[in-house]
């Protein structure tokens, strides 16, 4: 199975990079996992709607450029499905069972996902309605990939 997260923006923070390698080493054993960072756009603090749109589409372009056909989405989106670490297990689970060896999850920047992106997803996924920086996401969605293939394995690291 190959897993692939799309993020928008550089990850800066040395502790986030160190807790993503810890989890990305662990899931070798499990799949082919790669992160691929697409530059965010740079944009002035106040937006109309319109600018926000424009940043977004942009941003929507430079991660679609990187989903091939085959690809299986997982968009992140806060109003998204909403599933149990036990019930994100199951669906990559089903999804490897039925095919989909190739897995994208999606990561907006800090004004969301495009339209286009959203409508390419095959899911959206919530992890909450809390508002989280997507740096810290990248980190968490890595461990809950971590753990989905832990539960699949029957392994104790889920309690």
């Amino acid at each position: 199975m190959n897993i692939k997260i799309i993020g928008v923006g550089k990850l800066k923070e040395k502790y986030f990079k160190a807790g993503i390698a810890e989890y990305a080493k662990r899931l070798g054993r499990y799949c082919k996992f790669e992160i691929v960072e697409v530059p965010d756009e740079k944009a002035p603090e106040s937006l109309s709607q319109a600018e926000m749109d424009e940043v977004m589409a942009k941003e929507g372009e430079r991660i679609l450029s990187k989903i091939k056909d085959r690809e299986y989405v997982f968009a992140l989106a806060i109003n998204g499905k909403e599933r149990s670490s036990e019930e994100f297990a199951q669906t990559l689970n089903q999804l490897a069972t039925y095919g989909h060896s190739d897995i994208t999850f999606v990561i907006g920047g800090s004004l969301g996902l495009s339209p286009a992106v959203l409508k390419r997803a095959n899911e959206q996924i919530s992890f909450g309605r809390f508002t989280l920086p997507h740096q810290l996401m990248r980190l968490v969605l890595t461990e809950q990939i971590y753990r989905a293939f832990t539960i699949i394995n029957g392994l104790p690291y889920h309690k």
